[in-house]
């Protein structure tokens, strides 16, 4: 195996790689991080901030009937809520092995959201199909081409359609992936595109997680025809004691570990 920073060749495809990891780690991730994500709950990032208290997406009431897409959906935690709450959701990952989980979850859940496979970068939804479109941790940290994902959320958006999603804040990506704090030291330049990758003994890629600039982030939405109506840099809670990767009590209450950004798609 060989882990390091390093451009892609042009004719890899990241998704291909990101459908058999996870595919392949979805039980394990489950069961590492279920209790925190739960079944049916909505959690925008490791500090714990639900969609409930938040209400970033919007006014609960107001999302009864509205139209959802879930990109990056995992096992679908997020989607569950919302179809508790009336939604028409439809909960959407690349890695059928994540699906699986989900249908499973469905299985037993009170209340269900409808799964299909696809690519966050190949959206098969009609232009205007949705309300509302969402990512919590999907997508966005596993692609190199923001306006590319950010220009295909906003074709399936009705005008004036809102876009939220939560993401590895970009701070984060100059330092050690511990949540210690012994490890707040600076090893990767912040302005370093070249992604983090993972190779097999025989060269073939098995995964890759991406790093975009804060202004990348902001230029890449207006590009795809957004305006941003609000950005959230949650701080870690006093008291929480979850370790989860780079996360946790020790070093998150000094360094931002996640980005939201809630934008809405402008109508001309």
């Amino acid at each position: 195996m060989w882990v390091g920073r390093e451009p892609l060749d042009p004719d890899e495809r990241p998704s291909v790689a990101h459908s058999r990891w996870w595919s392949a780690n979805a039980a394990d991730y489950l069961a590492e991080h279920g209790d925190v994500l739960g079944e049916a709950d909505f959690v925008w990032g490791p500090e714990g901030l639900d969609e409930s208290e938040a209400e970033i997406l919007g006014d609960p009431s107001k999302l009864r009937g509205s139209r959802i897409l879930e990109i990056g959906a995992g096992a679908a935690q997020c989607s569950r809520y919302l179809a508790g709450l009336g939604a028409r959701v439809v909960a959407t990952d690349v890695s059928l092995g994540m699906l699986a989980e989900a249908a499973s979850i469905n299985a037993s859940a009170l209340a269900k959201a409808p799964l299909v496979a696809a690519d966050g970068l190949r959206l098969p939804f009609a232009d205007g199909s949705f309300d509302v479109v969402f990512t919590s941790f999907g997508v966005v940290p596993f692609v190199e081409d923001l306006e590319a994902l950010f220009a295909g959320v906003a074709r399936v958006l009705a005008p004036g359609g809102v876009f939220a999603y939560s993401a590895p804040h970009p701070v984060r990506w100059m330092f050690p992936d511990s949540p210690t704090k012994r490890d707040m030291t600076v090893t990767t330049s912040y302005f370093s595109s070249d992604p983090y990758v993972e190779r097999g003994d025989d060269g073939e890629l098995v995964y890759v997680e991406c790093h975009h600039t804060l202004s990348e982030h902001m230029n890449a939405l207006t590009t795809a025809g957004f305006a941003i109506e609000r950005v959230w840099e949650p701080e870690w809670p006093e008291g929480r004691e979850v370790v989860w990767g780079g996360w946790g009590p020790e070093r998150s209450p000094w360094i931002p570990g996640t980005l939201i950004v809630r934008a809405k798609r402008k109508c001309q």
